[in-house]
């Protein structure tokens, strides 16, 4: 799970990528980095740490031009603590491309063989970004050779890397002197949509919320297997490069990842937390009298949608119970079982009076190792709860998210191989 923005504008390109990159922090707060190109010379700054402390005034005026992408990683494949692992990542032939990814490539390791013993190319990190640049490199190579670079060209590489990658994978690419280039898995399993300004001036990024936050018209997602391409001039040209698309999104998206304010495959994300608070509070009333609740309190702030649903489904108060400390990261992204337990008691901090001789219907957005649920189970005992419920707005996560979560192992998913009871 990473952000990804790409402009192409009349303005300078490097305010616009930094303020789309801040509106998708939530995404990744590993590594952050931006490409300017002025002509066809590309410029760029990355680095590990979130944006804010990446890009400092001296860092925003190396980025000239009004042709831009950036991303904040969240590390899933490769090395989390490389610097050199940061995207963007850049190739100089042909034509000199810098790109970056979201998602997950499941076939990386094959890919990387294939690209040092057919294709002739080098890779010199862990990272499956540079397993697909170098892809997309080649696959570019061919389909422009002895030809001038058309958009017609730049559809056929994309379906050349369709059929050779597996995974999953949300990609905006420069190509020096050409253009920006977008597009998406078949399966459009990590979201990318489309956005437009009143001078022509093109937008796409992960989520919706970065394209109305910076002033600009969200026009549509872009589809499964589609492919976009904006020359400079600002014309847009787009086609279905994959031979059998279907839209399967991340289920994650909805519960825990994106935004409440973004809209994803027209899905509201703050709608779809309704709904999963909506069919939990059936689930409630199925399993136990709601007489038996006193309070319904939410564990911030993914969850709140559904606990508010939920509580006004059962006709039972909805209570802050928790108090976030805002500059903690998300623990689900936090890498190590260690940090990530020691961590929820920084993060989140018990309001006793809210909890003292109560039955409390806890909701979380989803229960995954387990390791959070148990900390904060315990930390309402600790401040005077009568009874403790626990509520999961997710289904069981049972199985490995191989497409760019963190969840590596069935054996650390503490709903694996158990029945709901």
């Amino acid at each position: 799970m990473c952000g990804i923005v790409g402009v192409i504008s009349q303005q300078p390109a490097n305010q616009l990528i930094y303020d789309a990159l801040l509106l998708l922090q939530h995404r990744g707060q590993d590594a952050a980095g931006i490409v300017t190109m002025l002509g066809t010379k590309c410029f760029m700054h990355k680095a590990r740490g979130m944006v804010r402390d990446v890009f400092r005034t001296r860092n925003m005026r190396a980025l000239p031009g009004t042709v831009g992408l950036g991303q904040v990683r969240y590390p899933t494949a490769g090395n989390a603590y490389s610097e050199e692992e940061a995207q963007p990542f850049y190739v100089n032939a042909p034509f000199g491309i810098v790109l970056v990814h979201n998602g997950n490539l499941t076939n990386a390791p094959a890919l990387k063989a294939e690209l040092f013993e057919i294709d002739r190319r080098h890779i010199n990190t862990e990272s499956d970004t540079e397993v697909l640049i170098n892809i997309l490199a080649h696959e570019l190579e061919l389909a422009a050779r002895d030809l001038p670079l058309s958009p017609e060209a730049i559809f056929k590489a994309v379906a050349a890397v369709h059929r050779r990658l597996k995974g999953s994978y949300a990609v905006v690419a420069l190509i020096a002197g050409y253009g920006l280039l977008a597009f998406r898995d078949p399966y459009g399993i990590r979201p990318l949509c489309l956005g437009t300004g009143s001078d022509g001036e093109v937008i796409v990024a992960s989520e919706s919320v970065a394209i109305e936050g910076t002033g600009y018209q969200v026009q549509r997602d872009v589809a499964p297997g589609e492919a976009l391409f904006v020359d400079l001039q600002g014309r847009l040209h787009a086609r279905q490069c994959a031979a059998r698309p279907t839209l399967h999104p991340c289920m994650f998206e909805f519960v825990y990842l994106a935004r409440p304010d973004s809209v994803m495959d027209g899905i509201s994300v703050y709608q779809a937390r309704l709904n999963l608070g909506e069919t939990l509070a059936q689930r409630v009333i199925n399993a136990m009298p709601p007489s038996d609740i006193d309070v319904v309190i939410p564990i911030p702030e993914s969850s709140r949608p559904s606990a508010m649903q939920l509580a006004h489904r059962i006709g039972k108060p909805y209570r802050e119970g928790f108090v976030k400390n805002r500059y903690v990261g998300r623990t689900f992204i936090m890498p190590g079982q260690a940090v990530r337990k020691k961590s929820v008691r920084q993060k989140l901090n018990a309001i006793g009076v809210e909890f003292k001789d109560r039955n409390v219907l806890l909701v979380d957005d989803s229960i995954v190792r387990g390791t959070t649920s148990k900390e904060i189970v315990q930390m309402a005992r600790e401040a005077g709860a009568r009874r403790v419920y626990m509520a999961s707005a997710a289904p069981p996560v049972r199985f490995p998210n191989v497409y760019g979560i963190d969840m590596p192992t069935k054996e650390e998913l503490i709903a694996h191989g158990r029945s709901i009871e």
